[in-house]
């Protein structure tokens, strides 16, 4: 397939209410959409999922359009490509800038998906017909929201839940919630929050058998988290840390986790992502699907890559009425049960709202 043009979109939309963690507070989000045609006029859809601050990673949401604009796009038009693993391959003298590069390879997947005419789940090389989904719980302003919220999304089905966590809300939180809810699946995550200056307080995390504990130091270490998985029990996840399959190699071998998160644009694109789900599938390295409260084209993504075998946790991937009041595909992703289907129709599955699309649309730049 020869990629002719590449339709970039900047976008805003609010969330229904503001997402805190260690980091901060976020109600508006502002997001690139990305679309490629190819020579036949077929679309594919992928979006950026870089937020308007570096405060996750050191990308941002004009970085992102400068990296897409003067060096990804001119390298990727008027290419000929066979597969989309071939994207990274182009890439590859552009340095890190990862959500940049998973933002347009992931739009070259949905455009693969669809001239082949199979879901992009089948693309990937996933095998279910449905996906176990949990949910992100924020910063709340006081424990009883907390466990009004939590009873909210068992009763809804979801069936893993995560809260953030943070130095001064951490144990007491985890505490109360075990005591609410004696038997549900439960993780924290900590963004970072803490240093091995706090091994004693997270050492007592382990009395409350959690699902695992995210990134509880440096967003860029490994070695410290080799010295802390060694005195917890409570299985270390790395999220932050993990950029690349190299990345991963590496933690596995020096023991820094048990668990990986995922994210799609952390890793550079899908293609990394398939290839960190294989290394750790070899290896007995169980992965999730994180999320980056993505708007629905990112959220479709995220469903179909965790239609591969080796994602055993639930991910962040909840339906779209969580955080919009109206999405930006159709139909929006809905959760039943605690699942949500995979579509069979070919690429993501979902098609674009170009009505909701328009109205969240601040500005649009054409390239061919």
């Amino acid at each position: 397939m020869l990629i002719k043009k590449v339709t970039v979109r900047k976008m805003k939309m609010r969330m229904k209410e503001p997402f805190a963690t260690s980091f901060g507070t976020m109600q508006d989000k502002q997001f690139l959409l990305l679309e490629v045609e190819d020579e036949m006029g077929n679309a594919g859809w992928g979006e950026s999922v870089a937020f308007d601050a570096p405060w996750y990673t050191e990308e941002t949401v004009e970085t992102n359009l400068h990296m897409i604009r003067d060096f990804l796009i001119p390298i990727l038009l008027g290419n000929e490509i066979d597969h989309p693993d071939e994207v990274s391959a182009l890439f590859s003298p552009i340095r890190k800038n990862n959500m940049a590069k998973a933002a347009i390879e992931g739009a070259v997947w949905d455009l693969y998906a669809k001239r082949k005419g199979i879901p992009l789940a089948e693309a990937l090389g996933g095998n279910r017909q449905r996906i176990e989904v949990g949910i992100s719980i924020g910063i709340q302003e006081n424990l009883e929201r907390l466990i009004e919220k939590v009873q909210g999304y068992l009763d809804e089905g979801y069936k893993r839940i995560k809260v953030k966590i943070k130095p001064g809300a951490d144990i007491d939180v985890i505490r109360r919630l075990r005591e609410a809810f004696p038997n549900i699946p439960l993780m924290a995550d900590a963004n970072s929050a803490y240093s091995l200056d706090d091994i004693d307080l997270l050492k007592q995390l382990d009395e409350f058998d959690l699902l695992m504990i995210e990134q509880p130091l440096a967003y860029d270490d490994i070695v410290d988290h080799a010295v802390l998985q060694k005195e917890l029990k409570t299985p270390i996840c790395l999220d932050e840390s993990i950029l690349s399959l190299e990345d991963v190699r590496k933690a596995v071998e020096m023991g820094s986790t048990k668990v990986i998160n995922v994210k799609i644009g952390r890793v550079g694109g899908l293609s990394e992502a398939r290839r960190i789900h294989d290394y750790c599938m070899e290896n007995g390295i169980p992965v999730w699907c994180g999320g980056m409260l993505e708007a629905g084209i990112g959220r479709a993504h995220n469903i179909a890559l965790t239609s591969l075998p080796n994602f055993i946790f639930p991910g962040d991937t909840a339906g779209s009425s969580r955080y919009w009041e109206k999405d930006i595909i159709e139909p929006e992703v809905v959760v039943e049960d605690g699942f949500i289907t995979i579509s069979n129709a070919p690429g993501i599955g979902y098609s674009p709202d170009f009505d909701a699309i328009d109205e969240f649309t601040t500005d649009i730049w054409h390239f061919e």
